[in-house]
């Protein structure tokens, strides 16, 4: 039995964190400077924001779901929080924690949105996530008259600049989030109850579980993690723009798959996708340091993200003749 636990976790985090640190050397030999501790640094900010979209982003794989919006709806946040900050009517801290409410309210109720319509009406979520994606970009346009915002109170642009034992502020809170939400799924009747509905949904409804309240929740937690990235994205870059996030569902959904999340639901981690988010970040940063251009790399994230879903197909038939063994 123990054989098999140790040999289950060597094919998810263990494998993944194998995957990183041979990454890591590799790019460490070949290219001058990657292993240098600024180089390193600005790898942890520029995975920061991928991972906390990927918080939530497992929440809703996990269940078998997969919301496209996610993007689209970062912008829409970050658009709401610039236009509150750059007003100039409100006191800086007033204004700061209004932007940062209206991000996550507006994140959230996206996420009960595409919950809810999933639910009541049987959609698959790709179907109306991808119509969310549409409406939230549209919506993001519309408000901000396509206006890039950029003119926030001094503190919260001081703020991004903060680093917490050489850590960047903006990794230390994704870091957190992670942990977060490793305790919610592993520690808590919500995550255990996300896993079993992954797993067999059918089951848990027979047993008196109301299944689709619990996917309706996790919608409007991967939202909320988008308000929470909007907030740092402006952090890391001081500008808010309806055109930002382009892209970024597929990151998303990239570093859950290849930190071991099934897209079939009911298996994974927050730690996984941590991971998987790691190796897209010193994937990226290692290949532009080559010379690669956005095009190169683009087709490598593609190749990647197939790759690691046929290595999970393999992955989840091996365990299952593992646990027959």
């Amino acid at each position: 039995m123990k054989f098999k636990a140790n040999m289950n976790y060597l094919l998810s985090e263990g494998g993944i964190g194998i995957i990183l640190v041979l990454l890591f050397l590799f790019f460490a030999v070949t290219t001058p400077h990657f292993a240098s501790f600024q180089n390193i640094s600005n790898i942890f900010t520029q995975i920061s924001i991928n991972t906390i979209i990927s918080v939530g982003m497992t929440f809703v794989i996990l269940l078998g779901g997969i919301d496209l919006s996610v993007g689209s709806l970062l912008a829409l946040c970050s658009v709401a929080a610039g236009m509150v900050m750059s007003k100039g009517t409100l006191s800086p801290c007033l204004s700061i924690f209004i932007a940062v409410f209206l991000s996550i309210v507006i994140g959230m109720f996206v996420g009960l949105a595409n919950g809810a319509i999933s639910e009541k009406w049987k959609i698959h979520s790709f179907i109306v996530t991808l119509g969310m994606l549409n409406i939230t970009r549209g919506m993001a346009l519309q408000v901000s008259n396509s206006r890039t915002f950029f003119d926030f109170p001094a503190g919260f642009n001081s703020f991004g600049n903060i680093n917490i034992v050489g850590l960047p502020i903006i990794f230390v809170i994704a870091l957190l989030l992670v942990i977060l939400g490793q305790i919610v799924l592993t520690r808590t009747v919500f995550g255990r109850m996300l896993i079993a509905i992954g797993n067999n949904e059918e089951s848990v409804r027979l047993s008196g579980h109301n299944t689709a309240l619990y996917k309706v929740l996790a919608f409007v937690i991967c939202g909320a993690s988008v308000g929470i990235a909007a907030i740092m994205y402006m952090l890391r870059l001081n500008i808010a723009s309806p055109i930002l996030g382009v892209g970024f569902e597929l990151n998303a959904i990239a570093a859950v798959v290849i930190g071991g999340t099934s897209m079939n639901g009911g298996k994974g981690s927050l730690l996984g996708t941590f991971l998987g988010a790691c190796i897209m970040g010193v994937l990226n940063n290692g290949l532009l340091l080559i010379g690669l251009g956005d095009f190169a790399r683009q087709i490598v994230t593609g190749l990647i993200i197939i790759l690691a879903v046929i290595l999970d197909r393999y992955r989840n038939s091996f365990s299952a003749r593992l646990r027959e063994a």
